[in-house]
């Protein structure tokens, strides 16, 4: 009893004295503080580069991670180290070709809330959103391979139904106005939309895969679905690319050369020209 008793009993000694235990220094900073933008506060947007004419289609690029988060860590690599020379790569390549506005979640290694980066693709009006990540499988080194995710069927009907309480009583998606429309009205027009959307997002990802036969490494299971937040947005067609594993060495070396940005971003800027192009010809 003794035993058992002992630190309950040193716990209390220790609060009833005022006392403070001493805590180790682990020789770096184990607990990370990240100042979160308050409710309300405006958001800050990034700028919009190339064309000024604001009826060109305007690509937002969406490097993961950033900041005191670096994503998946792999021998000597950072996910938000690498994703965010692919996302450049990709800009650079789209103003280079002409045509298409972009604008950057992050351009340098900072940290950007999850819930702001499908803000600002909305409040950007983006015709498409890409979302760049990497994966880690651990100890399985050996593991390798891109794969692009569109949001999940299940998951399309619960953010519509979220996200129509949410905008409750003024907005415009796609088009549709809710604004005065009762509750199950608004849910409808919202699942409506996200259903186009979908449609649109699982296009482009079967173009990605398309266009990058050849040139990208892919896994052999290439398009997946899952409910992750950054494509919940129901009036901009999103995909995350997860373009492979930090814990393969040789894919992560591949994923931060020169070569392999380059390969990424013509392989993705021709994906998006002709998903861009498809969908200004429909009615």
């Amino acid at each position: 009893m003794l035993i058992f008793l002992a630190p309950v009993l040193l716990l209390g000694v220790i609060y009833a004295w005022g006392l403070t235990i001493p805590v180790p220094v682990l020789g770096r900073g184990y607990v990370v503080r990240i100042d979160l933008p308050q409710a309300g506060q405006q958001l800050d947007l990034p700028e919009v580069l190339g064309p000024q004419d604001k009826s060109r289609p305007l690509v937002v690029i969406d490097a993961g991670h950033g900041g005191l988060d670096p994503g998946a860590v792999g021998p000597g690599f950072q996910e938000k180290r690498i994703v965010l020379g692919l996302a450049k790569a990709l800009r650079d390549r789209l103003l280079e070709d002409g045509g298409v506005r972009v604008a950057m979640t992050r351009d340098d290694d900072s940290f950007v809330v999850l819930a702001e980066r499908v803000v600002i693709a909305r409040e950007l009006g983006a015709d498409l959103f890409v979302s760049i990540h990497a994966d880690s499988a651990g100890e399985q080194a050996d593991v390798r391979g891109a794969s692009i995710y569109t949001l999940s069927d299940a998951a399309n009907s619960q953010a519509a139904a979220r996200f129509a309480q949410r905008e409750n009583e003024a907005d415009v998606i796609n088009g549709l106005d809710l604004s005065g429309q009762n509750e199950a009205v608004e849910t409808i027009l919202v699942e409506l939309s996200q259903r186009q959307t979908a449609a649109q997002s699982d296009e482009f990802a079967s173009l990605i895969v398309r266009e990058g036969e050849g040139r990208l490494a892919f896994h052999p299971q290439p398009r997946r679905q899952a409910a992750l937040a950054v494509l919940r947005a129901p009036d901009v067609p999103a995909i995350l690319y997860e373009a492979g594993f930090v814990s393969n060495p040789d894919e992560a070396r591949r994923l931060a050369s020169a070569e392999g940005r380059e390969n990424f971003a013509e392989t993705m800027a021709s994906a998006i020209r002709i998903f861009l192009a498809r969908n200004a010809a429909a009615p």
